[in-house]
């Protein structure tokens, strides 16, 4: 692991690529070291309930929740969310200049002994046998 989630609001899908936010993360997460690239994964999710500020339906939000195996210094998780929610403000950078958008980003511990896991991703990288 690491997980990354983005929540967002229905009404942004016309403004923003999510399946290119979602490659920018990615790509993003592969150049910090204390990601593993086997166990990155980013996934989206649209939410089509929400109410936000004053309710007006021109407001819009990314939340970005970062779930990572426990061990990592708060120096190194520190540094790679703010490297992760720099990567997300520039990819929307041309989306705030013109429209309402809240954006958030989180990092948070998964306790190993409570998250099992198992995979064959490894195995298929590129150079690995």
């Amino acid at each position: 692991m690491p997980h990354f989630h983005l929540e967002y609001s229905a009404n942004l899908e016309a403004m923003v690529d999510i399946e290119a936010l979602c490659e920018a993360i990615r790509d993003t997460a592969a150049n910090i070291d204390i990601f593993p690239l086997a166990g990155i994964r980013v996934r989206a999710t649209r939410v089509d309930h929400y109410a936000i500020a004053d309710g007006n339906a021109k407001h819009g939000f990314i939340d970005l929740s970062i779930r990572l195996r426990e061990g990592r210094s708060e120096t190194a998780k520190k540094d790679a969310v703010e490297k992760i929610f720099d990567c997300l403000r520039a990819f929307m950078e041309p989306v705030l200049a013109t429209s309402s958008v809240a954006l958030s980003a989180e990092i948070r511990d998964i306790a190993a002994e409570m998250a099992p896991k198992y995979g064959t991703i490894r195995q298929h990288l590129k150079g690995i046998e």
